[in-house]
């Protein structure tokens, strides 16, 4: 299939797909657009980059076209849940994009901005709502919206949602929801947890799969520099001053990592921004914009607040802390070589960080080229950079692959550790459930992610 013409989609929709110079589907739309135009339910295995977005999109308008009404007050035909406030956004961009033409009523309920003003958004009912598992419960509660008019739910990064402990708001929304309606699944992997979640809402699905996590992008240029934790922060800036670098996407494995990132890199001189879950929505947009318009060249992120971040001409992929998950890597590395682009991925590991990278080459079954940089932070006239930390390995021994715990980013006292670096998303203390008078665990999630 050479252009979205063959896929029988309307013509205010190819004429919005031909003005945006999208001319040839990707093999994710190919396999996914006429599955859901049938009236499957559908499961899609595909990373962040393979035009998933596009997938169900798409079909969704083609519904909106060829079933013309007004949705009733307070409601939403199309439902869309994301885990992060940025790939919300995104989603609801590439909705107004491919509908330019076809003008369906849209709303985005994330987390950050006055909720009352989303309230207002719903209030006549809307054809697309595209919402934060976190954000949308608290609509619900206030009874802003009502969803058992929906007709197409889609649950977008659904391996990311169950890592940050959205499960529960998701059952909890779809209970809310029509048994007659649409459900559309895209996932980058596909755990145990959302395979029990969608063989109890979907029926009869259709499986279809693009790009295995485990394979990285054929024009990334993968390498390991070896070092200790000391001299982490000179090889950065090394890296960030090299003239061929036009944008570098620059990884830690927590919030406050990111901020001492950031704090050391202006000390060298070197302007950057950070996007996590403790910075604010206008502040997480103002730092995108930022690095959109090259008006800096470095952003530093978390894994959650990374997951939605499409922006074009992302030469280097950074990894200040290699991440404890294997897949992650797989994930930060896809933000560069895009669009037919070259890309170089750069790894910093100390010595507590060799076991994630053994897990990491054995994902992707290669053995990445390495050098050793170790000592350089203490060669003579190396300059000494105030304000970085690198993360390190959490206590607790060796992580196996299999028994190392929860994710860095999972929800406040899930963690087993006593120690080590507060994890996106809470924080961790010695004698297991919170205190009286805490928020339960899970509305921190949300307030940090959503």
């Amino acid at each position: 299939m050479n252009s979205f013409n063959e896929l029988g989609l309307a013509e205010p929709i190819l004429k919005a797909l031909a003005e945006a110079n999208h001319t040839t589907p990707t093999p994710i739309q190919i396999q996914a657009v006429p599955q859901v135009l049938a009236g499957r339910d559908l499961i899609g295995i595909a990373q962040t980059g393979t035009g998933k977005t596009a997938a169900f999109a798409l079909p969704i308008l083609q519904h909106l076209v060829t079933n013309r009404f007004r949705p009733e007050r307070r409601s939403a035909r199309a439902l869309v849940l994301s885990p992060t406030r940025e790939l919300s956004g995104q989603i609801l961009e590439s909705f107004r994009l491919y509908g330019k033409h076809v003008r369906p009523s849209t709303a985005l309920a994330i987390g950050g901005v006055p909720i009352g003003r989303q309230a207002r958004a719903l209030a006549n009912g809307v054809d697309v709502l595209v919402a934060t598992p976190g954000r949308l419960v608290d609509l619900l509660e206030n009874n802003a919206v009502r969803l058992d008019m929906v007709e197409v739910l889609v649950l977008d990064e659904a391996d990311q949602m169950l890592d940050m402990g959205f499960i529960h708001a998701i059952r909890a929304i779809c209970a809310r929801l029509p048994a007659k309606r649409r459900n559309l699944f895209f996932s980058a992997t596909m755990p145990r947890e959302i395979e029990k979640l969608a063989d109890s809402l979907l029926t009869n699905p259709v499986r279809v799969a693009v790009t295995p996590v485990a394979k990285t992008a054929d024009r990334v240029e993968q390498k390991v520099f070896f070092t200790d934790r000391a001299g982490k922060p000179n090889l950065l800036v090394e890296i960030l001053s090299e003239p061929d670098l036009d944008r570098a996407l620059v990884f830690s494995r927590t919030k406050h990592g990111a901020d001492r990132v950031v704090k050391g890199l202006a000390g060298a001189g070197i302007a950057a921004e950070a996007i996590h879950g403790n910075k604010s929505q206008p502040q997480r947009e103002r730092a995108l914009a930022a690095f959109r318009q090259g008006v800096v060249k470095v952003l530093v992120a978390t894994d959650i607040a990374a997951r939605g971040i499409d922006v074009p001409g992302v030469s280097h992929v950074i990894n200040y802390d290699l991440p404890n998950v294997p897949e992650s890597y797989v994930h930060r590395i896809g933000r560069t070589a895009r669009a037919g682009r070259d890309g170089i991925a750069i790894s910093l590991c100390d010595g507590e960080e060799r076991a994630f990278l053994r897990d990491i080459e054995r994902l992707i079954k290669i053995t990445i080229p390495s050098a050793d940089r170790r000592g350089e932070s203490r060669r003579e006239g190396a300059p000494r950079l105030e304000g970085f930390r690198s993360e390190g390995r959490p206590e607790g021994g060796r992580p196996a692959r299999d028994a190392r715990g929860p994710r860095p980013d999972a929800p406040r006292g899930a963690r087993p550790f006593n120690r080590g670096p507060r994890p996106e998303g809470g924080d961790v203390r010695k004698d297991g459930p919170p205190r009286e008078g805490r928020r339960p665990p899970r509305r921190k999630a949300y307030n940090a992610a959503t």
